[in-house]
């Protein structure tokens, strides 16, 4: 039986006119996806487009495609769809290049950078409306379940260890909290994953958005949390609630919160949206491990688990769940010697 990465040389050979295509391995990601980039054959000039392994039985391709036509017919940089084989999973984009944001974000860059990706995510949810894109709600339930693989992966298999009663009621009182904070929020459009290893640096100073397919309408400071206070670099606390109290006023004056809300209001759901995101991550980081043996995120769940320290800290509503995380951050500390310097100064 021919590989997937045969038959999808093979595909893109019939989509561009080649007798074989060669394709150049991109990147994979914490899915099953797989990404190659092809010369087009253009005689005049070097394009170039990128082939997708993406497995129906695994992925998403369908709200993907869907997604990705609705915002570049809205004016976005998303992945322009050329070709798809629904059946095998097989898709040709457009090719929004090779430079991630995160690579070179930096003390000097950041405040651009994040200007921008700021004014791109105004926008998204300004312009994108239930109607013209219908998506899944961010409701109870999924909120509920993204906290609870914190609990059911990162505490027990990655830790070893096994929570208290008191302590699994203390958690559970805490997400539900989390969880009203975040239904709370007016409903927007929300990537879900918009973070420096999702955007794209363009040309001309632009920005381009990547894996779409998980998309859904939701609370409005979710993709904000995501990029302001992303898993895989950290700012200080008090820059990222300047950035946010800076979107807060920008979406207010852009109608996106009425004047209802409060600035305080505002930065305490931020606050509170990414303690809910870092739950779900730090459980994922660690089923990605033992599930699917990708250990290579297991080197961010320091980096993630001190969010939920320094926020929690913050809080007296959350003084109960800040003991847990302590007790939990003595284990962490103890199986990952660098997390140390990341944890040390809440527990």
């Amino acid at each position: 039986m021919e590989s997937r990465e045969l038959l999808l040389q093979k595909w893109v050979s019939e989509q561009l006119g080649y007798d074989l295509a060669q394709l150049q391995t991109v990147s994979g990601d914490a899915s099953f996806r797989r990404y190659f980039r092809a010369e087009t054959g253009d005689a005049d000039s070097a394009k170039t487009v990128i082939a997708v392994d993406s497995p129906p039985e695994t992925e998403n391709n369908p709200d993907f495609i869907r997604i990705a036509r609705c915002l570049v017919n809205n004016g976005f940089n998303a992945p322009n769809i050329l070709a798809v084989d629904e059946v095998r999973g097989f898709m040709l984009l457009s090719d929004l290049g090779d430079r991630l944001l995160l690579p070179e974000l930096n003390a000097r860059s950041v405040e651009q950078q994040y200007g921008i990706a700021m004014e791109t995510l105004r926008a998204l949810q300004s312009q994108l409306k239930p109607e013209a894109l219908p998506l899944p709600l961010y409701d109870q339930a999924r909120l509920m379940d993204e906290m609870a693989l914190f609990s059911d992966w990162f505490v027990p298999r990655y830790l070893g260890y096994t929570l208290s009663g008191d302590q699994q009621g203390m958690m559970l009182k805490a997400y539900g909290k989390l969880a009203k904070s975040a239904l709370s929020q007016p409903e927007v459009f929300v990537h879900r994953d918009y973070h420096a290893r999702n955007i794209m640096l363009l040309e001309d100073n632009k920005q381009g958005l990547i894996d779409l397919q998980d998309a859904v309408w939701g609370p409005i400071t979710y993709d904000l949390v995501s990029l302001l206070r992303d898993c895989y670099v950290r700012w200080p606390r008090e820059q990222t609630l300047a950035w946010a109290s800076d979107y807060f006023n920008q979406a207010q004056a852009a109608g996106l919160l009425d004047t209802t809300w409060t600035e305080a209001g505002f930065l305490q759901c931020f606050e509170w949206m990414g303690m809910q995101r870092h739950f779900k991550a730090v459980g994922i980081f660690s089923r990605l491990n033992y599930r699917d043996n990708k250990p290579v995120y297991l080197g961010d769940i320091p980096r993630t688990y001190s969010y939920l320290l320094e926020v929690s800290a913050a809080y007296e509503e959350l003084a109960d769940l800040h003991g847990v995380l302590k007790d939990l951050a003595i284990l962490l500390m103890d199986k990952n010697p660098d997390a140390v310097e990341l944890l040390k100064p809440w527990v």
